[in-house]
């Protein structure tokens, strides 16, 4: 990446933090609209696809055009596959009991629940999409084609893409027998993680950094996939769904002693055997 390049990938930076905030506020008034403040959850993965594709447009004239439609392309797919499975899976629920929670804790220390869930979600969601998106910026200015990383990157990402849908549609397919009630979802690729889903989502962004790692600015942008492996294994990922698990579900605790918690690894023998 030449100097006129960074200096173009910086004023694409700029811009995209600008569509972060504008595709933040929008939802967020959506989501007064609809009752709802998870509506953000279902808006995470389109906010990355309208980043790819805005950026594929901005950055006409720079970069390998094969590498700036491909991490477009991979974006776009993981991003749409992720909205259409939130919005589907959260239109048969409640609102999502973090955000109830959220809510019920502003008014009880007398905040306005929009404006706190604005500041204190809403906001920080913005920060980390722009944030976590930058690789996919930084490949679009990069010349000299695919490498061996590029590769690299499309096989790790191939593996998270294969985790998410699969371990979703298992866990899918769990749900609707009502025979599971009350059970703990325990084989296909949960025999072998807690949260194949997180685990995939990772592995998407590893895969798209390594696709950007032909640059230096690519290389620079490794904060990105740090911060979704964190936020998905130690933030609002992993330890809330368990600490909600474990509360309803006596036995998911003998499945937390044998089960890997976010790495597949082979399993355990049960503690009650």
């Amino acid at each position: 990446m030449g100097n006129s390049d960074l200096g173009s990938f910086a004023i694409n930076a700029a811009i995209m933090l600008g569509v972060a905030l504008v595709l933040v506020v929008l939802t967020f008034g959506i989501a007064r609209r609809r009752g709802r403040y998870d509506t953000i959850d279902s808006a995470w993965g389109l906010g990355f696809a309208v980043i790819a594709v805005l950026t594929l447009a901005v950055s006409t004239g720079h970069g390998d055009l094969a590498g700036r439609l491909l991490v477009t392309g991979l974006t776009v797919v993981w991003g749409l596959r992720l909205a259409i499975h939130i919005h589907t899976r959260n239109a048969h629920q409640d609102e999502d009991p973090r955000y109830a929670s959220m809510a019920k804790k502003a008014v009880k220390a007398g905040t306005s629940p929009a404006r706190y869930m604005f500041v204190r979600v809403y906001l920080v969601q913005a920060g980390l999409l722009w944030l976590i998106s930058l690789p996919v910026q930084a490949a679009q200015y990069a010349g000299g084609g695919l490498n061996v990383l590029s590769w690299i990157g499309i096989a790790v990402w191939l593996v998270g893409m294969a985790f998410e849908v699969i371990g979703d549609a298992q866990l899918r397919r769990f749900k609707a027998d009502p025979s599971n009630k009350g059970t703990v979802l325990d084989s296909g690729l949960w025999r072998y993680t807690r949260h194949p889903n997180y685990f995939g989502d990772a592995c998407v962004w590893w895969g798209l950094y390594l696709v950007a790692c032909h640059s230096w600015a690519g290389v620079a942008t490794i904060i990105a996939p740090l911060v979704m492996t964190a936020l998905l294994a130690r933030g609002s990922g992993k330890p809330i769904v368990e600490k909600s698990m474990l509360a309803r579900r006596p036995a998911y605790a003998d499945y937390v002693r044998r089960t890997s918690g976010f790495f597949p690894l082979p399993p355990k023998q049960s503690a009650s055997v």
